[in-house]
């Protein structure tokens, strides 16, 4: 009896734990040539997650965002918000917006947290079965 709620306690501190953990500084890797680009800092506001660029690493090649539309072409990376309105679940967030600089263009996203330490960013177009997967690694 005494396992059994030691566990269940640890199993719910551990679930919380992960929840709160989304917010944080973020590494970006490349998932073409596997290399780290860049750090985002995770952040809520207004009770939704959003992700604001914080560094660029002297392995990207890219430090504005030329393919951007808008008030956003050819801005400065660091301080760009790349990610928003992210809906809070319990897991990470669902049904926001991922800007790739690379391309300009803007996709639907959500992320997980799969591990206290490793963050799954999922963009995609209309559907989720339609997109990139990225995995994030944490700043230590």
């Amino acid at each position: 009896m005494k396992r059994t709620l030691f566990a269940s306690l640890v199993s719910i501190i551990l679930w919380i734990e992960m929840d709160a953990q989304v917010t944080g500084m973020w590494k970006i890797t490349d998932e073409k040539d596997n290399v780290e680009k860049s750090i985002v800092e995770i952040f809520e506001k207004n009770n939704k997650y959003y992700g604001r660029v914080v560094k660029i690493l002297p392995t990207s090649k890219r430090t504005h965002c030329e393919h951007c539309a808008g008030d956003q072409k050819d801005k400065p990376l660091v301080g760009m918000i790349i990610v928003s309105d992210l809906i809070k679940n319990e897991n990470g967030g669902t049904d926001g917006k991922v800007l790739n600089p690379a391309n300009g263009k803007t996709y639907s996203c959500y992320i997980e947290l799969v591990e206290p330490d490793k963050l799954k960013m999922r963009g995609y177009l209309g559907w989720p079965t339609f997109g990139k997967t990225m995995y994030w690694n944490r700043l230590k």
